[in-house]
């Protein structure tokens, strides 16, 4: 089946279909689905309940905790739109129901569209399945040798960083959420040991969760990252300064003791499992062995060590 409408209910996919130069396909867009710009101009066919821009860390965690709690959805699906759209095909994902439309609206788009179309659900919980993901859509939308060319340069990138790993591997501890502290996992724990650290506390493929400050301590990392989900570099500069700068067992561990805590833009690069995770490898590789890496060339404002200037 050939398909010519496409409904993405997931941000990596839609980032994936403008790479694959297949946008004018795209008839449908979720409301984080930002990159490439464009992007934005797409009919949206899902938001959310829960306003990030307006709530602190922790008020999204009650927010959202509460509302699966008593069953509630975190995404709205807009009915309108989605008929509009008409898709044949629908990309959506089971890896987290927090971070992106999950299966409930999937079955709600079924029931309500009148030609069934196609379910396709990107799963990836490591790098390798996050590249697999573009062969996989690229044979869907016909179109396997544009995807072979991206998947081979984005193997290319990550080799280049893998093959020059230093054998002193600092102890490096990504977390995922600052209030209450989360781990970073899924693909992150990887990231950060091809990149030539120690990954502390979370392993690659495992969820994210909940994580104590009696754990970071005695983890001890020589380098702490923050990449609180679906954040950029200056809104998690912003929660350090309010949250973690006057806190006294935080400010007792080593790294920050020796400035080596830095914010990411979590957003772009790390919190989705989009082709765009392999410029987190650079960025991170960047931050680990700066005196290999320190010229590699990263988007503006991709990360900053807190309390200097963006790098």
């Amino acid at each position: 089946m050939t398909v010519n409408r496409i409904v993405s209910f997931l941000p990596s996919a839609t980032e994936l279909i403008y790479e694959l130069e297949l946008q004018d396909k795209l008839f449908g867009v979720t409301h984080e689905c930002k990159y490439p710009q464009d992007a934005c101009l797409k009919p949206k066919v899902i938001n959310t309940v829960v306003d990030s821009e307006k709530l602190t860390s922790k008020e999204i965690d009650t927010t959202t905790c509460k509302l699966l709690s008593e069953g509630k959805d975190v995404f709205i699906l807009d009915e309108e739109n989605l008929k509009k759209a008409n898709p044949d095909l629908i990309i959506s994902q089971e890896t987290c129901e927090v971070c992106a439309a999950y299966t409930n609206q999937v079955n709600k788009a079924v029931k309500i569209l009148e030609t069934k179309p196609i379910i396709h659900s990107m799963d990836p919980h490591n790098m390798k399945e996050i590249i697999e993901s573009v062969m996989k859509i690229g044979e869907i939308l016909e179109c396997n040798q544009k995807a072979k060319n991206i998947t081979e340069s984005l193997e290319k990138r990550i080799s280049r960083i893998r093959q020059n790993n230093t054998n002193d591997k600092p102890k490096v501890l990504a977390i995922e959420w600052i209030e209450p502290f989360f781990t970073a996992g899924h693909w992150v724990p990887e990231m950060v040991e091809i990149a030539g650290g120690k990954n502390m506390i979370s392993k690659t493929g495992e969820h994210s969760r909940r994580l104590e400050i009696k754990e970071i301590i005695e983890s001890n990392p020589d380098i702490i990252i923050l990449m609180p989900c679906g954040f950029d570099t200056k809104r998690t500069i912003k929660e350090y300064f309010e949250i973690l700068k006057n806190n006294e067992s935080w400010n007792s561990l080593n790294a920050v003791k020796n400035n080596k805590v830095f914010a990411v833009d979590a957003n772009s690069f790390f919190s989705k499992p989009s082709i765009r995770t392999v410029e987190g490898v650079e960025i991170l590789a960047k931050i680990i062995q700066p005196e290999k890496f320190g010229n590699l060339r990263v988007s503006k404002h991709a990360f900053a060590l807190i309390g200097n200037e963006y790098s």
